[in-house]
C-alpha cells in the first residue's frame, strides 16, 4: 500500500485469506445464513472475502453509495475452462459457462453486502494500479475493493479486500 494512498484515504479494514482457512465455506454459509447455490468456486472466493472485509470493519452492509471494484489476473479460470470443455462436447450454453461472467459474480457479492451500486471487473496485475484507478471520482461512502484469484498451477487460491473511506 503506497503512502499516497493512505494520505487521502484510510483504510477502515483490510482482510486476506492467503491461506485460506480449510471451512471457509462453512463459515461463508454460516455468515449468509444460508449455502451459495449455482455460483463457482471464484465467486465464492469474493464473497468470503469481501464479507470478512465489511465485517473487519464493522460494517452490517457496504453503504448504497460506495463502490464496489473486483481485480484478478485470470478471473474464473476454472469455470472458463470447464465452460470451453463442456461446449467442445455438444452442451449448448452450459450454465458453467454463467460461473464464469464476471457481472454474476458482482451481482452475488453485492447481494452478500445487501447493497446494489458501482460495481466493476478489471483484470489486473498490479493491485496499486487498481487501487488508483478505483479511488478517481469516489465519493464519500468510499470503495470495496478486492483481488480474488482462483487456484492455478500451484498457486493457493486467495482473496485480499481493502475497505477504504476517505481521510
Amino acid at each position: 500500500m503506497s503512502a499516497h494512498l493512505t494520505e487521502a484515504w484510510r483504510i477502515a479494514a483490510h482482510f486476506t485469506a492467503d491461506p485460506l482457512p480449510a471451512d471457509w465455506r462453512d463459515q461463508l454459509a454460516h455468515r449468509l445464513g444460508r449455502r451459495p447455490r449455482r455460483v463457482g468456486l471464484w465467486t465464492e472466493l469474493a464473497m468470503y472475502g469481501a464479507r470478512r472485509c465489511l465485517d473487519e470493519a464493522g460494517e452490517a452492509a457496504l453503504p448504497a453509495g460506495a463502490r464496489l471494484r473486483v481485480s484478478s489476473m485470470r478471473g474464473a479460470w476454472g469455470a472458463t475452462h470447464a465452460g470451453l470443455a463442456q461446449l467442445d462436447a455438444g452442451a449448448l450454453m452450459p450454465f458453467t459457462f454463467m460461473q464464469s461472467q464476471p457481472a454474476l459474480m458482482l451481482a452475488e457479492v453485492g447481494r452478500c453486502l445487501e447493497w446494489q451500486g458501482d460495481a466493476s471487473f478489471a483484470l489486473c496485475r498490479d493491485p496499486q494500479q487498481l487501487l488508483r484507478l478505483s479511488r478517481v471520482g469516489a465519493g464519500s461512502a468510499g470503495l470495496l475493493v478486492g483481488v480474488v484469484e482462483e487456484e492455478r498451477n500451484g498457486e493457493r487460491p486467495r482473496s485480499e479486500w481493502w475497505r477504504l473511506v476517505p481521510a
